[in-house]
């Protein structure tokens, strides 16, 4: 099994910035990517950013620019430094980790970007 526990959430004016973090744990080994994905109400959740262990980082258009992913292989840890917010980025934010055929998802962390 995977834990993931993310954190750094919390409530910024819009063009401030947040830092969020994920840690992984368990069964960790052969990691093919981590990455965050966020879920706003009423709203399908949406890939933010993912940093594959092979391959480019990816980044949704919306937040290209603002926000970047970085990851700690050595700590298995994931971060997401999200600059100039917009309160369109108001949402549930998840950690996810692929690993084989499977992913793996924390709880969340609510991020709130106020007008």
């Amino acid at each position: 099994q995977v834990q993931l526990v993310e954190s750094g959430g919390g409530l910024v004016q819009a063009g401030g910035s947040l830092r969020l973090s994920c840690a992984a744990s368990g069964s960790i080994s052969s990691i093919h990517a981590m990455g965050w994905y966020r879920q706003a109400p009423g709203k399908q959740r949406e890939l933010v950013a993912i940093v594959p262990v092979f391959g480019t980082t990816n980044y949704a258009d919306s937040v290209k620019g603002r926000f970047t992913i970085s990851r700690d292989s050595a700590k298995n840890t994931v971060a997401l430094q999200m600059n100039s917010l917009k309160p369109e980025d108001t949402a549930l934010y998840y950690c996810y980790l692929r690993r084989g055929s499977f992913t793996y998802w924390g709880q969340g962390t609510q991020v709130t970007v106020s007008s």
